[in-house]
């Protein structure tokens, strides 16, 4: 018998010839080769008879071989191999070209199955190059639901399916990892019957089956992971806070604006979470303009507000936005919590409002005189020692995912003498996300994290008016622009590109830029924004356009979160189409953050009717959620998130679409990472050491 584990290519010869082939569909052990599932299915189980068939029709008959004879065509000089056949009613020929081994592989007598198109030529049923299988006891490529699958090389359907099937019977019974309770509860099948089912269904009930089981499968595997590293991290103690609330109160008096319900509802949810013993590990998701950044502030305060002189690491995806965020917390905390506010980037140190050298910095935090401090995820990827770091905020969380947030684990692990909990403290974790998520892929990415939702827009935000325009009105539209920047109104514009792209067509920053500046607006000062500009250029331009220095800002999507300038109230964008739904409702987040009526305008390169109607869907709506489901449905979770290279969705069977079926795959998730009698199964423990070893948590 073999294991899964075991090389393909001792199978059988044609796997060892088509080793290569195998190797590019990433099959290379026995275990890959089985959950390489068909794509699709051929229905050739109803057998016609000769009688019943039609012209141009896909059929399948059984028939006895006749006669064969192997010719040569006069004309190309290439070998054709003929068959005579009869189901005892009635006659029909079958032809090959170039395949002269099926002479040697059929004899007179033989009854086979044949599957294709037949024609009428010369008053006879005629199938062309059809498929053909001697009739056995199971027949796998004819007189069933036939599986479809991708192949690479000269690999074909009829020998992977081969190599499949005898796959099947030299493995025999897989050890199933999931406990027969389950399987019971579930109603599922075992393992190697939902094997067998998926490649070779008796019908569709036996396929549809399997195919829940495996599904089923693959998103438990998944929910374990993310349970695992939720458990791994839990294990350890933490600072446990007493809230704040005067000094809560005192703040949220003093601010310029008052809190949206939802905002009060997640900070309760977090102060409720830092009171206890275990550590945070929250996401706040919010539509784009809801108010994350003030809560998060909030929950920083609560935490330098305790006796023990606790730290706050403040982390954000770039120094654009963290360089805001440290301007926006000084500006909405007293002048007394100033000296405890530090701001550290590879280029520049502040301590409050002064510059400091990276060694004041560093000695700052060490010494936990510096209480938050706000960077870029390099806060705690480098060297750097907290004094006490109890809170993690990490903004924009879809860019940093479950090893990361793993990696937030201190050094020191060792346990206490009675061999209990781990005696080093790790920090509370709270991730604030502004890319709305569909529930389905929440529960999927972030399963390790308990989530709270604000939908709300603080008061006085208007929704942006968003158009997709014809190329035919771009000299409207830049009038338009004109009309607002004498308002004393500003200007983003987006491109896809820094460099020109001929090949692709479409529009660069750097003549998109050009352009403007020499063509529609030479009296205007436009900026060039694009990440190949040193930190400090990029924040002196960014400093200057939000003091409304100029007008324009021509930019990649550098700026695509966080970045506020209150003063802009048009968003344009290039070559839109090259963007997702949610990345286009990200840039059109960046206005409409003010009283004033805002504008998105969407021009395309390509006019195809999908893009259109994909596009559009951002003129009907401005809920980020909605748009996300579509783009979800359209581009799949990979290219929207960038979770193709965290190896975390290469889903083969199921998908993020199946809400219930994540969500049973979640709770079972949780019962057996968490229940002694599920960690006692010796296949179970074993699945669970390969996925902690996965994620690198041991």
């Amino acid at each position: 018998m073999l294991k899964l584990e075991d090389e393909v290519s001792i199978l059988h010869k044609i796997a060892k010839e088509k080793k290569k082939d195998l190797a590019k569909m990433d099959i290379k052990t026995i275990g890959d080769l089985l959950w390489h599932f068909p794509f699709r299915y051929d229905d050739l189980s109803e057998v016609k008879k000769i009688s019943e068939l039609e012209a141009g029709v896909l059929a399948t008959v059984k028939v006895t071989v006749t006669k064969i004879r192997v010719l040569r065509s006069w004309k190309k000089k290439m070998m054709i191999t003929e068959i005579n056949a009869t189901d005892n009613e009635g006659e029909l020929q079958a032809i090959w070209f170039r395949q002269k081994y099926v002479s040697q592989i059929l004899k007179v007598g033989d009854q086979i199955y044949l599957n294709g198109k037949p024609e009428i030529k010369n008053n006879t049923w005629l199938f062309s190059s059809p498929n053909y299988e001697k009739v056995k006891a199971v027949n796998i490529h004819s007189a069933r639901l036939v599986p479809i699958y991708h192949t690479s090389g000269k690999l074909s359907q009829k020998q992977l399916r081969f190599l499949i099937n005898l796959a099947l019977k030299q493995t025999g019974e897989i050890d199933d990892p999931l406990p027969v309770d389950l399987l019971n509860k579930e109603d599922y099948p075992w393992l190697y019957q939902a094997l067998q089912s998926i490649h070779f269904p008796e019908d569709q009930n036996d396929f549809a089956i399997a195919t829940q089981r495996l599904k089923f499968q693959e998103l438990f595997y998944l929910q374990c992971k993310y349970q695992l590293a939720k458990k791994s991290y839990v294990q350890y103690d933490t600072w446990p806070m007493n809230i704040q609330e005067k000094t809560l109160q005192q703040i949220m008096k003093s601010l310029p604006f008052k809190l949206s319900n939802d905002q009060i509802k997640v900070l309760k949810e977090i102060l409720l979470d830092l009171e206890r013993e275990q550590p945070m590990n929250r996401l706040v998701e919010g539509d784009v303009g809801s108010g994350k950044t003030i809560v998060a502030i909030l929950a920083a305060l609560n935490t330098i507000s305790q006796k023990e002189k606790l730290q706050v690491a403040f982390m954000a995806p770039t120094e654009i936005l963290a360089w805001q965020h440290f301007e926006n917390i000084k500006k909405l905390l007293p002048e007394k919590y100033l000296e405890k506010i530090a701001f550290l980037s590879k280029d520049r140190q502040y301590f409050g409002h002064d510059l400091i050298t990276k060694q004041e910095a560093l000695a700052n935090i060490k010494s936990a005189k510096a209480q938050i401090v706000i960077g870029t995820h390099s806060l705690i990827q480098e060297k750097i020692n907290f004094k006490k770091l109890a809170l993690v905020i990490i903004d924009e969380q879809h860019r940093f995912g479950v090893k990361q947030r793993q990696a937030l684990k201190q050094s020191s692990t060792g346990r206490s003498a009675s061999g209990g909990k781990n005696t080093s403290r790790v920090p509370h974790l709270l991730s604030l996300t502004a890319t709305p998520i569909p529930r389905t892929l929440a529960l999927t990415l972030y399963g390790d994290l308990d989530i709270s939702l604000i939908q709300e827009k603080p008061q006085g935000r208007k929704d942006v008016k968003t158009l997709l325009v014809p190329e035919r009105k771009r000299l409207a539209a830049y009038k338009f622009i004109q009309e607002k920047i004498d308002q004393k109104q500003q200007v983003f514009i987006i491109c896809p590109l820094i460099d020109e792209s001929d090949k692709l067509g479409y529009k660069s920053v750097q003549a998109e830029h050009k352009k403007l500046n020499e063509k529609i607006f030479p009296d205007l000062e436009i900026g060039l924004l694009h990440g190949k500009l040193k930190s400090a250029e990029k924040e002196d331009l960014m400093k200057r356009f939000k003091n409304n220095q100029f007008p324009i800002l021509v930019a990649t999507s550098v700026i695509e979160v966080g970045v506020d300038i209150p003063n802009a109230t048009i968003m344009m964008i290039e070559s839109a189409e090259r963007f997702g739904l949610s990345q286009l409702h990200q840039f059109r987040g960046r206005v409409g953050r003010n009283s004033l009526a805002s504008w998105c305008l969407l021009f395309t390169t390509d006019d195809s009717h999908l893009n259109k109607e994909r596009l559009k869907a951002l003129e009907k709506t401005n809920n980020g959620f909605e748009l996300a489901e579509l783009d979800l449905q359209l581009r799949g979770s990979g290219e929207i998130f960038g979770t193709k290279q965290t190896g975390l969705l290469k889903l083969k069977i199921a998908n993020l679409h199946d809400t219930k079926l994540i969500k049973k795959a979640q709770d079972w998730a949780k019962k057996i990472v968490y229940q002694e009698k599920y960690l006692s199964n010796h296949q179970l423990q074993k699945l669970l050491l390969d996925l902690k070893t996965e994620m690198h948590l041991e």
